[in-house]
């Protein structure tokens, strides 16, 4: 079709839903519309739903990518975030309009924009979600899809009905150093034998409510519009039934999404314990500790998933340790985590993975002060040493190789690594924690349930 007949034929934006192309998360951006208006082939026009504190995260890794430009802001909070972002970004040399209703911001820019990232508070992802992708954009949202699992089966049913991308954030199915870990150490080299157990953590030290400057309160009836009854609750909605999901889904989310990624199957049942036994339960609806167990069944048999949350103690921090029969790998998002450990009756010689570059030597232990000598009960065992992963994340944010997939996704160069299904497969797995400790008992997955 030549650009006369296209031009003629139908509008910009008519062209770019006739020519999706989204076959298994795939997208053709329309370059040739781009060439004309003067945008560079590969150039991708963006709008930042929701500019608070992960919006302001997202942002600044988006900065760090070529070829990505801020066309408009939209934040109900106009005098604070809206104002600072918009400003920053005009720093940076990203002219935008700011906005705060989502609706006028779809309706004037959408024929300037490519797609959208949504980092509004949970309950309002689907909504937001849905109407972008209705208005031909592609979404990027942020995690948990929503806090009711009927929302996130809607922003599945939209993603399909309109054929737009959209990446859920659980950005460790996009960073390196995991996805090193599950092709190379879990899938290839087996390193780990039979996996029989999965261990994880996000302590979190106790931290007051967030505040707000005085001179920027917003009125009641704006709070009101968009669900919120105060300030108090805005600033801090992840602690609100009915806004959040508790620390369990804002935190634990990011890490139970990696045990049914590396075990490449979804639980069967979840028992869990926890309440709110630190703060005020009148201002934190949400429990602040909670204690998981899933169990899962793998084609090498039943695998035990333990998982915490804590938010009154951050002793060692967040991470996840896989537990096998041959050895036990511990990976953390924080680059400060990352080894392997091979179990003393595992006689394999783990120096051919080395050579082929899946691990790192060990470090030479410390030479012991002379005279010195270990000496052990019968039921101990030294520790075995240490196996780093041999793959950084090059100084990028940790939010920076997701987004990246995701525009390389828009320009029809790669698949997506968190699609709209495996999204709501977490949602499905981690919503149900909460559920489990009000039942107080062991919750069955019933068949068919982790399919939107």
């Amino acid at each position: 079709m030549s650009e006369q007949k296209i031009q003629k034929g139908m509008d910009r934006r008519s062209f770019l839903r006739s020519t999706a192309a989204v076959g298994a998360g795939l997208a053709v951006t329309p370059r040739i519309f781009a060439q004309a208006g003067g945008k560079k082939p590969d150039d991708i026009n963006i709008a930042l739903l929701g500019a608070g504190a992960q919006g302001q995260v997202l942002m600044q890794a988006c900065l760090k990518i070529p070829g990505v430009r801020f066309k408009a802001v939209c934040d109900i909070w106009e005098s604070y975030n809206q104002k600072r972002v918009t400003r920053l970004l005009k720093r940076y040399g990203h002219e935008n309009n700011a906005y705060v209703d989502y609706k006028e911001m779809l309706d004037k820019e959408k024929d300037n924009l490519d797609a959208v990232i949504v980092a509004t508070p949970d309950f309002w992802h689907a909504e937001h979600a849905i109407a972008c992708m209705e208005a031909g954009l592609h979404v990027y949202c942020e995690k948990e899809m929503s806090n009711e699992l009927a929302k996130a089966k809607q922003m599945v049913e939209a993603q399909k009905r309109t054929g737009k991308l959209l990446q859920i954030g659980h950005q460790r199915r996009s960073n390196p150093r995991y996805i090193h870990c599950y092709d190379k150490l879990m899938k290839q080299a087996k390193i780990l034998g039979r996996i029989t157990t999965v261990n994880g953590q996000w302590n979190r030290a106790a931290r007051p409510f967030n505040g707000w400057p005085k001179s920027a309160v917003m009125d009641a009836p704006t709070l009101e519009k968009y669900g919120f009854k105060s300030m108090e609750q805005f600033r801090n909605w992840r602690w609100f039934k009915g806004l959040g999901g508790g620390p369990i889904v804002d935190l634990g989310s990011h890490q139970i999404d990696i045990y049914s990624w590396f075990l490449g199957t979804t639980p069967k049942g979840v028992i869990a314990s926890g309440g709110t036994d630190y703060y005020d339960k009148n201002t934190h609806e949400w429990y602040d500790t909670v204690m998981a167990i899933y169990d899962f069944e793998t084609p090498q048999g039943a695998v035990r998933g333990f998982y915490q949350v804590l938010t009154t103690n951050s002793s060692q921090g967040y991470f996840e340790t896989f537990m096998g029969d041959g050895g036990t790998l511990q990976i953390s998002e924080s680059a400060s985590r990352g080894a392997v450990y091979r179990e003393a009756a595992n006689q394999e010689d783990w120096g051919k993975w080395v050579k082929l570059g899946f691990l790192n030597e060990p470090k030479e232990e410390e030479e012991k002060a002379e005279g010195e000598e270990v000496v052990l009960d019968v039921r101990e065992t030294l520790a075995p040493p240490a196996y780093e992963i041999p793959v950084t994340m090059e100084g990028k944010p940790y939010h920076q190789p997701h987004l990246e997939n995701f525009f390389n996704a828009v320009r029809g160069k790669e698949k997506l690594n968190c699609p709209a299904e495996i999204g709501y497969e977490t949602a499905v797995m981690v919503l149900k924690v909460n559920e489990a400790v009000e039942a107080q008992r062991r919750l069955e997955f019933k068949p068919g349930e982790f399919h939107a």
